[in-house]
Order: structure tokens, then C-alpha cells, then sequence
């Protein structure tokens, strides 16, 4: 089964940030596994699209836009 593209990953893609930018930035329990599956466009929870989504946020105060 073929994936789409998902829009997380382009943006992470478009900031130059990693998986391990999201756990690093992020303060509550953000595995490489779940951004992972979020970027792939696996279902995730809507916890786990809440905790990314504030990990996201956190990178985006710490680095300026390109």
C-alpha cells in the first residue's frame, strides 16, 4: 500500500527538521516512532497529533522561517 505525501512531513521538510528535532523540542512523551508514522501517513491519535502538533510549534519559536 502506497502512502500520499502527508503535510507534516512537508513541512518539516520545508524547516529542515528531523524526526529527532520534534522529541528533542517536545516536553511530554513524543517517540521517533509515532512522528514517524505521522510523517508516513499512518492513523495516529488524536493525542499523539496534539503532542506533535506542540513539539511543532516549540521548533518553529526556536528557529526563525526561511
Amino acid at each position: 500500500m502506497t502512502l500520499d505525501p502527508q503535510a507534516l512531513d512537508s513541512i518539516l521538510k520545508a524547516r529542515g527538521l528531523s524526526n529527532a528535532d520534534l522529541v528533542k523540542a517536545s516536553t511530554e512523551q513524543l517517540t521517533f516512532k509515532q512522528v514517524q508514522k505521522a510523517r508516513t501517513g499512518r492513523p495516529v491519535t488524536a493525542n499523539i497529533q496534539g503532542k506533535i502538533t506542540r513539539a511543532l510549534n516549540a521548533c518553529a519559536v526556536d528557529a526563525p522561517s526561511p
